[in-house]
């Protein structure tokens, strides 16, 4: 089955009551026939659902889905994004451990890795996506993995995976893509040599902002280990947002098509506007990794981040006379929103970590919503002008 049809057609057996939609299984635990199938559950001899701690019938269908989605042997289903990074990174993790990752990483990830991680004994190096000479150089004889986001949040910046897929194995380490901003309609980070691929499914998968969620998929001996780690610490996906999230994949290649085709647009509408520094899309020619993109990306993504002249005062009064556009740190919604980095979602790190990943204080984030693009440019434009 291509991408599209899997989404829609992937489902959970069907009850005796023959019903076409998958019914939500809002259980906590399961019964057994009897104590010898209880005993071989538990013994792995044999295959069933024991506590919806560990698996569901509806956590189950997400993540057949999105196996199949993300070319995967397995996965995990948790309760949010940052848990399913917490607990894939805890599980693979050891005192005296070193990470290597882009610099342009998530704000909560970076607390992982400079206050969280650190406690344990498990220690990290940045390397710049625009300088891979320096990477290897970076590895230590402790280094465990390589963590990246591409296209990253919220700067856009883009780091070539066949390129990395390489120096992994060079180097046999692990390599970890957060796919949260391209989904897998728009690349597949296995097709490079990625180990484990990272959603926050609260994001795109959902795409309604609705539900919390987060999934690993990889190679079933890491999806293994982490399955151990989560289902003893607990960071479980619940069955009804599992049903919700496996409901939303079935419109996840329609919704991300138009995302990127609005995106598109705003991003060629705006460039040259007096109000702005720049534009910044993946998909724009102007672009500085613009080749890299159309190499690995099937579409630019929805997202959009503009650098607005004047600073904080200036983001700030945009943002403010927006008239459409919602005022939120959530992204990949049907509803275009805005954010403004430096002082939400990037906040807690020090200015000149913000510097180094290009989150200057006049950067604002649009996700481009499926409203129609006529106003979505002219709210805006006007916002702009206002400026």
């Amino acid at each position: 089955m291509e991408k599209e049809t899997g989404a829609i057609r992937l489902q959970a057996e069907r009850s005796h009551y023959r019903e076409h939609s998958v019914p939500l299984y809002l259980t906590s635990s399961f019964v057994f026939e009897d104590a010898e199938q209880a005993r071989a559950v538990f013994a792995e001899e044999e295959q069933g659902q024991v506590y919806s701690r560990y698996a569901n019938p509806n956590v189950d269908e997400l993540l057949q889905k999105m196996c199949y989605l993300e070319k995967a042997e397995d996965g995990f289903a948790f309760a949010s994004g940052m848990g399913a990074i917490f607990g894939s990174l805890g599980a693979l993790l050891q005192s005296g451990d070193h990470v290597l990752a882009c610099r342009s990483l998530f704000g909560s990830t970076h607390q992982l890795l400079t206050n969280i991680f650190p406690k344990w004994g498990i220690s990290y190096s940045y390397a710049d996506a625009s300088k891979p000479e320096e990477w290897e150089n970076l590895i230590t004889p402790a280094t465990k993995l390589i963590l990246i986001e591409t296209p990253s949040n919220p700067g856009l910046e883009l780091i070539d995976m066949e390129w990395l897929g390489e120096l992994k194995r060079k180097r046999n380490l692990l390599l970890i893509v957060d796919n949260c901003f391209a989904t897998p309609v728009l690349q597949n980070p296995t097709d490079f040599g990625a180990d484990l691929v990272l959603h926050s499914a609260t994001k795109y998968i959902d795409g309604q902002g609705r539900v919390l969620g987060g999934i690993a998929v990889g190679t079933k001996e890491l999806i293994a280990q982490i399955r151990y780690f989560a289902r003893h610490t607990g960071p479980a996906m619940s069955p009804f947002n599992a049903w919700v999230l496996s409901k939303s994949l079935e419109t996840l290649q329609l919704r991300v098509e138009k995302h990127c085709e609005n995106a598109l647009k705003l991003a060629e509408a705006l460039e040259g506007n007096p109000a702005l520094e720049k534009v910044n899309y993946p998909f724009l020619p102007s672009f500085p990794q613009y080749e890299l993109a159309k190499k690995q990306m099937r579409q630019g993504g929805g997202i959009v981040t503009l650098e607005v002249k004047g600073g904080y005062d200036a983001a700030k009064r945009f943002i403010d006379n927006l008239k459409m556009a919602s005022i939120s740190a959530n992204l990949g919604d049907t509803r275009t929103i805005v954010t403004h980095p430096a002082s939400t979602t990037h906040s807690k790190l020090k200015e000149e970590e913000r510097a180094a990943t290009g989150i200057t204080p006049g950067l604002v984030r649009v996700s481009v919503g499926l409203e129609s693009i006529e106003d979505i440019i002219e709210d805006v434009t006007q916002a702009l002008e206002a400026v």
